[in-house]
């Protein structure tokens, strides 16, 4: 009998009725699994120690979920956070990836901004994997460092009682999973977000300076666009989550309202994409990427940090769905976008259990 994999293993750790009975004994009776299976428990120990999570019986899952947003190897845009993490999230805006992607939903987008007036430039289609590496991480400016950043409206995630109190909330209904993955057992607990929005002003005076720490001068900055703003904005969210007694989330399945961009400064769309491509700080490698990307108006660039998941596409009821599938074989998720909704289904299981929950959602 072949080795179990290792996301078995994990499954003996977290959720061990979810085993077959022949892989457990295949792992009682075989040292190299049995070293295997101690090397899993280690890693769920330090998960469940980066999640912050005791092995009590009333978890707080308001705090393991902020933890699992944190924590997660890909960054799905998908994951409401609780009250208590509003600092990390206005933090994470900031951020040099989304410093950099905040800009290529300007690139993905198409149209012209009117003077004086918020004119819709981008709304999400679809969502496109952008590979990230550490290196990017280190290079990329942070997005402060081009202009002003305004927090207009926030989410303020909550707990709510049940699938009906959240769609009271935000007017979506939460997605339905008709059949659990073996292993997931139990009611989920359900979150529920507003709508967040901010507004970016670039500022050449501080694109200047930016330019100027990179040993560069800025590129010459085109007629209007110094004090022009962008206004992004995504939202409400739901969610239903199950948890295991450590309080991982082992099943996350959300929907959130899939982010907008409008714009004012009556600055052309060509003119802004080929500008802040041009500026110095973002890495070739990632900026041709995002040059692919932005020649496919309506798709929101995904973040994924290169070294930790690999992706690849699948359908999803018609759509196209970005499968994230961390190396580790510790989580695994399914993005995709449909009528301006972008659903998502996430945790400590294969990608292809995911995939079986994502296609029976009703």
């Amino acid at each position: 009998m072949r080795h179990p994999s290792e996301g078995i293993l994990r499954r003996l750790v977290d959720e061990p009725a979810g085993v077959p009975d022949d892989d457990r004994a295949h792992v009682a009776s075989c040292p190299t699994c049995l070293r295997a299976l101690e090397s899993a428990r280690a890693d769920a120990q330090l998960v469940g120690s980066a999640l912050g999570t005791s092995r009590e019986a009333d978890v707080d899952t308001d705090a393991a979920w902020a933890r699992f947003s944190a924590a997660a190897p890909a960054a799905p845009a998908f994951r409401p956070a609780p009250a208590a993490s509003r600092r990390s999230w206005r933090t994470a805006v900031r951020r040099p990836a989304v410093a950099a992607l905040s800009a290529v939903v300007l690139l993905t987008g198409a149209g012209v901004a009117a003077a004086n007036d918020w004119l819709p430039i981008f709304e999400t289609e679809s969502v496109e994997p952008v590979e990230i590496t550490a290196g990017d991480l280190v290079q990329v400016p942070d997005l402060s460092a081009y202009g002003d950043l305004q927090i207009t409206e926030e989410p303020n995630p909550e707990q709510v009682a049940d699938a009906a109190t959240a769609r009271e909330r935000t007017g979506l209904d939460v997605p339905e999973v008709t059949e659990l993955p073996a292993g997931v057992t139990g009611e989920p607990t359900y979150q529920a977000a507003g709508i967040v929005s901010a507004t970016f002003t670039f500022s050449a005076a501080k694109a200047a300076e930016a330019a100027a720490a990179e040993g560069e001068d800025l590129p010459p900055v085109p007629d209007g666009l110094d004090g022009s703003s962008l206004r992004l904005q995504a939202g409400p969210g739901v969610a239903a989550m199950w948890a295991q007694p450590s309080g991982v989330p082992t099943l996350v399945v959300a929907r959130v309202g899939a982010p907008t961009v409008d714009a004012s400064g009556g600055v052309q769309f060509e003119t802004v994409k080929e500008y802040l491509l041009s500026l110095p700080g973002l890495p070739p490698e990632l900026a041709a990427q995002l040059e692919d990307l932005s020649q496919d108006g309506g798709t929101l660039p995904l973040p994924v940090p290169a070294e930790l998941v690999t992706t690849s596409e699948a359908e999803v009821d018609g759509a196209t769905a970005t499968v994230l599938t961390s190396r580790n074989g510790l989580f695994a998720g399914v993005v995709w976008v449909e009528d301006g909704v972008m659903t998502g289904v996430a945790g400590t299981l294969s990608a292809d259990e995911l995939l079986s929950v994502a296609r029976g959602l009703r």
